[in-house]
């Protein structure tokens, strides 16, 4: 409801014991793409179960009103793939914009792929940089290269788009590329949609000229906010069972590895249908193993990040976490975010130069009554608020950041039996 976001500070009590089931929201990753798809193929009826986080919505309010001025606020895949969508198509002349961090959030890649492909976009501000000033017009395509190792949305909105271009395209990754789960997720919702589109090579991914046709279209439920009861199960041992639903064995969703890190942790996952690919609901249970260490490369799931961190940490064991530099130019730099909060729980986590996490056991004091800042991030709130677990009564500044992602969140530790209470 809109007067919660005058909320300015939650406090947060954990409940002993918790038995409770939980509707999971649909995949923003998934809904967004689904979205732009669905646009490009001209078809009359929504995917089903799409997402209601803000990312989706801005999305959906953009395709359905045709603006001159399109506020993508905070949604970065939102300005990725709209950006791409608009060069594409005949709709007119469009300024897409966004909050005044969306505007310090580098967008140039993608926008010199497109314009070496004959699109006609400028800089309506600093130069690589939203906003951005799209005419759109069908382009030819063809081939051109995009650096794999920024961000995988640039290569997807690349992706997405090529099949709407009258030859089609042959993109080529230069370097290491990043978040590959999330091209190939890419990849399987073009081709439910009818587009030819396959790696021709390791860096190499060739989109035919097919256009997509309407499809009807059923979303998966978010693997990314399962983690956060996962998280909660991890943290409060055998006295938590949750069971959510709509999550499927097999899921193309990347932050789905989720079920094997906590594992890890003694996390039990049970799905309630034995058939791969079918929604269904999923049991947690934690049988309370003790890992002496962990250490992972979230290259291809770094939105698992502050999950991973704030659980490790809380449950005491050690972490070396990689593959985390794109988290510097998240909706926050998580990075020095997720340093400077677990200080204030007594964790002293540090960064090297190829800006991975790192904890080795020591402590500093943690504040007495701990007060979380979220910087405009939802992660940030969503990762933090569990550790009431373990620091009863702790409190989340800006906690209504959850809504681009999980609005129902607070709702749904409410009704598991958390106590949220509110503070001016």
């Amino acid at each position: 409801m809109p007067y919660q976001k005058l909320i300015m500070r939650y406090k947060i009590t954990a409940p002993k014991a918790l038995d409770t089931s939980i509707k999971l929201p649909a995949s923003k990753s998934i809904s967004n793409r689904a979205l732009v798809i669905h646009a490009l193929s001209g078809g009359a009826m929504l995917p089903d179960n799409l997402s209601d986080c803000d990312d989706t919505e801005v999305i959906v309010r953009a395709l359905r009103d045709n603006p001159y001025e399109i506020d993508i606020k905070a949604a970065g895949t939102a300005m990725r793939f709209m950006t791409a969508y608009l060069a594409v198509t005949e709709s007119g002349e469009h300024l897409l914009t966004g909050t005044e961090r969306m505007r310090h959030r580098p967008i140039g890649i993608l926008v010199e792929a497109l314009q070496r492909l004959g699109a006609d976009i400028e800089y309506a501000g600093e130069e690589g940089f939203p906003p951005l000033r799209i005419r759109g017009k069908q382009l030819d395509g063809g081939p051109v290269d995009i650096a794999g190792n920024v961000s995988s949305q640039f290569i997807s909105a690349m992706l997405i788009a090529g099949a709407a271009m009258r030859q089609g395209m042959e993109l080529t990754l230069t370097g290491s590329i990043i978040s590959k789960p999330y091209i190939d997720l890419t990849l399987c919702t073009m081709r439910d949609f009818g587009a030819q589109v396959e790696w021709t090579g390791p860096n190499t991914i060739s989109v035919s000229p097919v256009r997509y046709r309407p499809t009807p279209y059923l979303i998966e439920n978010d693997w990314s906010a399962a983690s956060y009861w996962y998280e909660m199960v991890a943290l409060g041992g055998s006295d938590y069972h949750v069971r959510l639903e709509g999550l499927t064995d097999g899921s193309r969703q990347g932050d789905s590895v989720v079920r094997y890190l906590m594992s890890l942790l003694g996390v039990r996952t049970k799905f309630g249908s034995l058939d791969k690919g079918v929604p269904t609901t999923v049991t947690l249970r934690c049988r309370g193993s003790r890992l002496p260490r962990m250490e992972y490369d979230l290259i291809n799931q770094p939105d698992l990040a502050q999950t991973m961190m704030v659980t490790c940490a809380l449950r005491n064991i050690p972490f070396h976490f990689r593959g985390l530099a794109t988290l510097r130019i998240k909706e926050t730099d998580r990075i020095e975010a997720l340093k400077r909060e677990l200080a204030k729980l007594g964790y002293v986590v540090r960064s090297n130069a190829a800006d991975d996490l790192i904890w080795d056991g020591t402590r500093c004091d943690a504040e007495e009554h701990p007060v979380i800042d979220t910087y405009e991030d939802h992660r940030m709130a969503l990762a933090f608020a569990p550790a009431a677990l373990r620091f009863p009564g702790i409190r989340i500044n800006n906690p209504m950041v959850v809504t681009k992602s999980y609005p129902q969140y607070w709702d749904h530790l409410r009704a598991a039996g958390f106590v949220i209470e509110e503070e001016p």
